[in-house]
């Protein structure tokens, strides 16, 4: 039975509104000339918002969007005359089913990818900056013959917690799962493994209207304690995820995808379990960090973030996420980025390797690949 035939507008509209992915919606205007001529099809999609209502279904936090802004026509919107109120109204609903729609196609399309953008401060750092946050983003264990981590400040209690924090490659990223692995400190006696117990991550936005507010995100790997209690928003928070002890890549999955509004990652630490020898204090030590998922960076922007959460989105592109990946890959745009933080990176590298040899004179050569200096443990 053709239900859109048979049943009145009202409850063909309500089984539409049970659809879960909204891009069914589209589907569904191409079934048949009826269904897309359905009570005039696209006026009822966009008069009941459901391209809106389908994508909270999918994150209830795009319930604080107060207002959509696009980068053009919208200088436009108060040129109408007089009187048309019902017209206004009904650009406002356009306009906001072309947004919902399009965050629909990147949330469930767009490629994932690594997510991180750039650290920003670690809670404390034992050898700065050697042993800086930075090096938690560098691909290899290993610069040369200089081992790349992060390392906390030693602690005689193991309650003592410890955060990383990040910002990603967007206002708005669509997280699935955060990788870590733990440092394991092969020039030292039984090579330990400076994991901690639990890991949990929290997702949001920088406070612009905190009091004290002195713009650190922008003092990236400082040492000393942050301040992401007072300027920084945490809109989700993960459980808490048992890290083992073990010299790998730990994937941590989230329960299901969650939707960064702000585009900061904090990545907490909870309970030590390893001791250095040399003090007798524990440590948490990490090599690696990634974070995975959809980027929209492209596509939209946060703004103007108020005390109640409450975000404008701004639309930068409606050109389909996904095809704007693909083209950016196609044209090295993307490689060609990654290349520069690379090489940024081997700078603080390089930068942190004499700091940690300052009496010798190093003959450094970058190595052609990551295996040029490959050697065993042993011989280490």
């Amino acid at each position: 039975m053709d239900f859109v035939n048979n049943l009145d507008t009202d409850t063909s509209l309500s089984i539409l509104s049970c659809l879960d992915d909204p891009s069914d919606i589209v589907r569904a205007s191409a079934v048949s000339r009826s269904w897309r001529q359905f009570a005039g099809f696209a006026f009822a999609v966009i008069k009941y918002s459901l391209s809106r209502n389908l994508c909270l279904k999918l994150f209830h936090q795009l319930s604080n969007v107060d207002h959509i802004v696009e980068t053009s026509n919208d200088s436009n919107e108060g040129s109408s005359e007089a009187g048309s109120s019902s017209l206004m109204d009904t650009r406002l609903l356009e306009k906001e089913h072309r947004a919902y729609a399009l965050l629909a196609r990147g949330c469930m399309s767009s490629p994932i990818q690594s997510c991180i953008a750039d650290a920003i401060i670690a809670s404390s750092t034992d050898n700065f900056p050697a042993e800086s946050i930075l090096n938690t983003l560098e691909e290899r264990d290993r610069i040369g013959r200089t081992p790349s981590y992060w390392s906390s400040t030693g602690q005689h209690r193991t309650s003592v917690p410890e955060t990383l924090l990040y910002r990603l490659n967007g206002d708005l990223c669509v997280i699935t799962e955060i990788n870590i692995q733990p440092f394991q400190a092969y020039f030292q006696r039984g090579r330990p493994i400076y994991s901690s117990h639990y890991v949990r991550f929290r997702l949001g936005h920088h406070n612009d209207n905190s009091p004290n507010c002195n713009n650190s995100q922008d003092k990236k790997g400082e040492p000393g304690k942050s301040s992401v209690e007072s300027n920084y928003v945490w809109t989700y928070t993960s459980q808490e995820f048992p890290m083992a002890q073990e010299n790998r890549l730990q994937s941590f999955k989230l329960p299901e995808p969650v939707l960064c509004i702000g585009g900061y990652i904090l990545v907490e630490f909870l309970g030590r379990v390893q001791t250095q020898e040399m003090d007798g204090q524990y440590y948490i030590c990490v090599s690696h960090v990634k974070v995975e998922g959809r980027s929209l960076a492209k596509s939209f922007r946060v703004e103007n973030v108020d005390d109640n959460g409450k975000f404008g989105l701004k639309v930068l592109s409606y050109s389909d996420p996904k095809e704007t990946e693909e083209m950016d890959a196609e044209a090295g745009q993307e490689m060609d980025a990654d290349a520069g933080q690379t090489q940024l990176r081997n700078l603080e590298q390089l930068l942190n390797l004499l700091h940690r040899h300052p009496l010798e004179v190093v003959n450094y050569v970058w190595p052609e690949s990551d295996d040029e200096y490959a050697e065993s443990e042993d011989e280490a």
